[in-house]
């Protein structure tokens, strides 16, 4: 087996890359030591890069290795810093090693057309490496970012292929979106979901007015995204795998088949005795059960890295498999990534990073399927022995939802490249020019197929009811998105007697356009070869649509970055945006920080307890216009007929009513920050204040409909709101003897208001059939604050129905047992007038804390994360009040009745319940995110399979979560900034355990 698996490594090595030549070989000796204390370091791996030569420092820090002459010596230890040493014909070589943490200040981040020393940045900058990432099998890196980066709300789904929402220090805007901006290597996206995490070498987030250097779409923050790439030396080859299953978690409990009769009983008890509605099932029927699986997901990824003096390259392949948790749900996912970089001369290098990217997907219609596996009773089967589906609809007008999986077929598929190809020149050591071609293409194919089914008992146990389909139908939509965008810098960078200077000027131009087109049909034959819109029923017109859009933008940047001995620094951008979604075509967005390292003065520099501190301070105005295009362009129809002095005339009319001055979004930004390393920087950590503008918010206001406008709706700049809040975040981090640890965490404090909306109309969203909206926006309160009745109680008795207020609740009347609510206005009538704002989604606290600890060959780590302050509206509750539907199984428990005086949830009634605080629960929970615990085989054992490393892990995600909320997880993903908290149809979650193998060669 071991030959075999030897084989199989050899020949993938073979197919990737070439050997490095032979070279004489000479005894390399020398000593590792602490760079601090200079102490011996036992246990240090020495190894030759590339090669299958390595060695172990002994208890004195000696080693001793035979390699090249013209090798290259890698040196890594746990909690230290690696340092590549070349040899150079030497045959003694010492090293003094760093802890990871100290070196943490000379790290680069890179911040926007360039990259700088932590210590140089007057920035608020988030960090996370890439073998953070890699320790949890996601699908896309910021769901790993959870609780590493303060100031950075992560909400999550468990659906496959979902892209998590990022919230960069809270929500900025109702329109223009709330997500950062990512930058892949250059390229420009609003979506990373065809991203492989373990290409990634480090992400690095922008905060604060930095983001500006990135103009109109770095209002929310700038993710940067860096892939690797490869290294000068013999090729190194890696294999990544995982496999592992997911399972629904935190499970509400439903009403058993007894509990829900007894419900029934009070609620609606005619149905118990309908022959049209027999209790068809003697057990239980567990919906969840039935709907949903256990998902398989895996992902194998395979990459090789090598290069020499003249060119460098880096290649990956990836597979990634999620099966999803509901039946017929699952997503396949393809990637390539290569990064070749050439020096065509000295001073002439040529790079290309490309990425292609399948994928394929069966999404599950969830507007209907998940929501009705929490109504469907508990005493219809889902179906039979003889394949018959229970007839759920005969209940409430309820769709049977196994049936409503297995007669649709959804499927996608995308086609997406990204690429980035540019050229420098180095005319002078200090002077660079760069030019540089960013593509991103896709293609988008979608079907939906609906089989059509009677409501008979062809299809069911029992005939009738509303669930059936008379007809065959074919959806078929195809996407084309194109995108371009040429930079050109030139970089000037300089260093005199203390003094450190760098330039940067360029010019950005930018072309996106996309197509689609979409059709339907009747009729489409059941056989997938036929799913096409020409094979649908003859007498049935097809319906067809088609559109596309074309926006460009062109820009102007500048940027000086100064450094006085490592003392004070200073940095200014400018960059000016124009965007042709506005008839002012350009907007201005200046940024100017500062820093001053404490720590370098002479009063500090020789402290034995303070080993780095720094103040920074940083403004900067930040632009928005992520809007349709030609918002602002008035149109008009021509020859309509009109009378007018009793004839018919033809005229023209403005056909829909527009806002010619539509303008930016504008975000201003103030941060201040301390950055500090104590005990030579075994703690480490920052914190930070900042304030943030968005003046000129879009915003859709309601029109009055005697103007005739279509759709009633008018584009333009009418809110202003408000983040501001403070970030904190420490890490210790040490080693005794063989065994190292660091405990880190960070905690962010964020407060959202509405501090202007022109015209003074608010901003309504969240509705719920009845009740009407939920969430109402406006001065003085978050976005999206819920807008509801007070529950004060329930009546338990006549004397207290008389003593209350009159009701006008549209059709909801007092009623012993039924809920009694504020009159906040005093006016003696319980109305929509007496609602009030009842907090919002948006957390006031957030953060999380990681443990990592290693001894030996072992590693173990653990991730935290959660939220509190937020409030979330259980949009379930309301189907109470259908009398048919199943509830959950504490409502019978806790429900009044005469036997129960209960104060928590009312009667059983068949009212429509208003919008009220009884819906209105905690959102606040604490998540253990991630739980690893993972073993790397001996050194001396992998040299004789000529092999560097071989490392096996076993992970869990999602392992336990410690709520108030009764639902199924606090974590909503919102279809809109206005819908944020409503929960109604969400993803179920899940809890993933898999195992994984990292091999390297």
């Amino acid at each position: 087996m071991k030959k075999t698996f030897t084989r199989i490594f050899v020949l993938a090595l073979l197919c990737f890359s070439a050997f490095a030549s032979f070279a004489q070989n000479t005894t390399v000796k020398g000593k590792v030591v602490d760079a601090t204390d200079k102490q011996p370091l036992p246990g240090v791996t020495v190894k030759l890069n590339g090669g299958n030569i390595a060695a172990q420092t002994d208890g004195e820090g000696n080693y001793t290795i035979s390699a090249p002459a013209n090798g290259i010596l890698v040196f890594s230890y746990i909690g230290y810093t690696t340092l590549q040493e070349n040899i150079n014909s030497r045959t003694t070589i010492d090293i003094s090693l760093s802890t990871a943490s100290a070196k943490s200040l000379e790290k680069v981040v890179v911040v926007g057309y360039g990259s700088q020393r932590r210590r140089d940045v007057t920035g608020s900058v988030g960090n996370v490496s890439g073998a953070e990432l890699s320790k949890q099998p996601v699908q896309t890196p910021t769901q790993a970012l959870q609780g590493k980066v303060s100031g950075v709300q992560v909400i999550g789904s468990g659906q496959p292929n979902s892209q998590p929402q990022l919230r960069i220090r809270g929500t900025g805007s109702v329109l223009g979106g709330a997500n950062p901006l990512y930058v892949v290597d250059g390229v420009l996206t609003d979506d990373i979901r065809n991203i492989n995490n373990n290409d990634i070498i480090s992400i690095d987030v922008l905060k604060d007015a930095s983001a500006a250097i990135y103009g109109v779409r770095g209002a929310n923050g700038v993710v940067i995204i860096t892939t690797r790439k490869g290294k000068n030396g013999p090729a190194v080859v890696r294999y990544d795998a995982n496999a592992g299953f997911r399972q629904l978690s935190n499970k509400v409990q439903m009403a058993n088949r007894q509990q829900y009769i007894d419900y029934l009983k009070d609620a609606n008890p005619s149905i118990l005795t309908s022959d049209a509605a027999p209790l068809t099932t003697p057990g239980t029927t567990d919906w969840y059960d039935a709907v949903l699986k256990k998902g398989l997901q895996m992902s194998h990824n395979l990459s090789v890295a090598g290069g020499n003096e003249k060119t460098t390259y880096f290649f990956s392949g990836g597979i990634f498999k999620d099966e999803g948790l509901v039946k017929t749900n699952d997503f396949d996912r393809y990637t390539f990534r290569s990064n070749i970089e050439t020096k065509i001369a000295d001073n002439l290098t040529f790079g290309t990073q490309l990425s292609l990217t399948r994928s394929k997907e069966r999404p599950v219609p969830l507007d209907g399927v998940y929501s009705n596996v929490y109504r469907a009773a508990p005493v219809i089967p889902a179906i039979d022995d003889n394949g018959l589906y229970g007839n759920t609809s005969l209940w409430g007008n309820l769709g049977n939802p196994l049936l409503g999986l297995n007669k649709t077929n959804n499927q996608t598929v995308n086609n997406r490249v990204q690429g980035n190809f540019y050229l420098e020149y180095k005319p002078i050591k200090s002077l660079t020019f760069r030019t540089a071609l960013n593509t991103d293409a896709y293609w988008n194919k979608q079907r939906n197929y609906s089989y059509q089914f009677n409501a008979d008992q062809s299809t069911f146990n029992v005939a009738g009811g509303q669930q059936f389909n008379p007809f065959s139908s074919l959806f078929v939509q195809n996407d084309q998105f194109f995108t371009t965008i040429w930079d050109n810098t030139v970089t000037y960078q300089q260093t005199f007697n203390k003094h450190s200077l760098t330039l940067l000027g360029g010019y950005i131009q930018e072309y996106s356009k996309s197509d689609f087109f979409n059709g339907r049909r009747r009729g489409v034959p059941e056989s997938e070869d036929t799913w096409y819109l020409n094979t649908g029923n003859p007498e049935v017109g097809a319906e067809y649509f088609n559109g596309g859009t074309l926006f460009k933008r062109i820009s102007y940047v500048g940027r000086v970055n100064y450094n006085y001995d490592g003392r004070y620094l200073f940095s200014a951008s400018i960059r000016a945006d124009g965007s042709s979604r506005f008839r002012e075509k350009f907007g201005y967005f200046p940024t100017v920080g500062a820093g001053w390292v404490i720590s370098q003065e002479s009063f500090l520099k020789n402290s034995k307890i303070i080993s780095n501190l720094k103040l920074r301070a940083s403004w900067g105005l930040l632009g928005n216009d992520n809007i349709d295009q030609g918002l602002f362009v008035v149109t008009a129809t021509p020859n309509l007929p009109y009378f007018f002095n009793n004839s018919l005339n033809l005229g023209t009319a403005v056909q829909d009513i527009k806002d010619p001055n539509l303008k930016w979004e504008r975000t201003e930004q103030y941060d201040f920050g301390l950055e500090y390393g104590l005990f030579n920087n075994k703690l480490t950590g920052e914190i930070d204040y900042y304030n943030k503008k968005v003046r000129d918010a879009l915003t859709q206001v309601t029109l009055p409909a005697f103007l005739g406008d279509p759709d009633g709706i008018y584009v333009t700049n009418a809110a202003s709101y408000q983040n501001k809040g403070v970030e904190f975040s420490a890490k210790w981090s040490d080693k005794v003897g063989k065994f190292g640890y660091s405990v880190g965490g960070n905690i962010s404090y964020n407060k959202n208001t509405v501090i202007g909306l022109n015209g003074g109309q608010a901003l309504l969203g969240g509705g719920i059939g009845n009740q009407g909206n939920i969430t109402r926006t406006d001065n003085g309160q978050p976005i999206a604050s819920y807008y509801v009745l007070q529950q004060t109680g329930i009546f338990q008795n006549q004397a207290q129905i008389n003593a209350a207020p009159t009701y006008n609740l549209n059709g909801y009347n007092k009623t012993i047992g039924g809920m009694m609510f504020a009159d906040v206005n005093g006016d003696g009538v319980i109305s929509a007038d007496d609602r009030t704002f009842s907090g919002s989604y948006q957390p006031k606290y957030y953060g999380g804390f990681n443990i990592g600890l290693d001894y030996g060959s072992w590693d173990f780590s653990t991730d935290f994360y959660g939220n509190w302050g937020n409030k979330i509206y259980n949009g379930r509750k309301a189907f109470r009040a259908n009398g048919s539907d199943n509830v959950q199984a504490d409502y019978v428990t806790n429900r009044w009745t005469p036997a129960n005086a209960s104060n928590i949830d009312p009667q059983v009634i068949a009212q429509n319940l208003p919008a009220s605080t009884y819906f209105i629960e905690s959102g606040a929970f604490l998540r253990l995110n991630n739980l690893t615990l993972g073993y790397t085989l001996p050194a001396e054992l992998l040299k004789r399979m000529k092999i560097n490393k071989i490392r096996v892990y076993a992970t869990s995600q999602n392992l336990f979560t410690a709520k108030r909320y009764s639902g199924f997880t606090p974590e909503l993903l919102p279809s809109s900034i206005l819908s944020s908290g409503v929960d109604l149809n969400g993803y179920p979650t899940t809890r993933t355990f898999a195992v994984g193998l990292n091999v390297e060669f």
